[in-house]
């Protein structure tokens, strides 16, 4: 099984994969993690996607194209995958669906998790995330806190604010989402791919809901 999340940011896209990838075996793969990795260590890729990304930019089309058509080439490749943050944009998703063609794989569902922008912006400023860049925790101070306040769970390093959580960061980052969506959302549409779920009913339902367009 393939799949795609969409959703702005704070749409919980993450966490649904997250769900998705322990209950139907799937790889994950994450471009806004493969990013932050990148920027954490300073590769090439980091140093000319950070400033982008703290202005609340998306990274170019052809970086975040060459990053999953990598992921997709190497010879352990995943047949089974949810993609979470990519495509983006009407120009990824004509890329990915030639890539897929090359690979002889095709997708089974697109899923848009929908939300207003306010309660995004709630969500977003609500995050926090371990300081440790080899753990990757992340929590949220309303629907999933550390046990400790501030305290990553795993490891035990202090929680940030990420810049890329600010509220004014992530109001030029919804900006940019609903700039890039709609066509996006169309071409799956016509595809016959796209189901549209709420994202502000409890994580639960929300993987209920999705697990239910599955079936169908």
């Amino acid at each position: 099984m393939r799949l795609v999340l969409i959703g702005p940011p704070g749409s919980g896209k993450g966490t649904q994969a997250e769900l998705l990838v322990a209950r139907l075996g799937l790889t994950y793969i994450g471009t806004g993690a493969i990013l932050r990795n990148a920027i954490a260590g300073r590769t090439d890729v980091g140093q000319a996607v950070g400033p982008m990304l703290e202005r609340g930019a998306l990274a170019p089309d052809a970086i975040v194209n060459d990053i999953v058509a990598q992921r997709l080439r190497e010879a352990d490749r995943p047949d089974a995958f949810v993609l979470d943050g990519y495509p983006r944009t009407y120009a990824q998703a004509i890329s990915l669906d030639a890539l897929l063609r090359q690979q002889f794989l095709t997708l089974d569902a697109v899923f848009h998790l929908t939300i207003t922008d306010e309660d995004a912006v709630r969500r977003i400023t609500d995050r926090r995330s371990c300081a440790n860049p080899n753990c990757g925790g992340c929590f949220h101070l309303a629907l999933r806190p550390p046990k400790r306040a501030m305290i990553c769970d795993a490891c035990g390093e202090a929680l940030v604010i990420r810049d890329d959580d600010t509220e004014e960061t992530a109001r030029r980052r919804l900006r940019e989402f609903h700039k890039n969506t709609d066509p996006l959302l169309e071409h799956y549409r016509e595809a016959g791919l796209l189901c549209e779920v709420p994202a502000m009913e409890p994580v639960e339902t929300i993987t209920a809901n999705i697990a239910k367009a599955l079936r169908k």
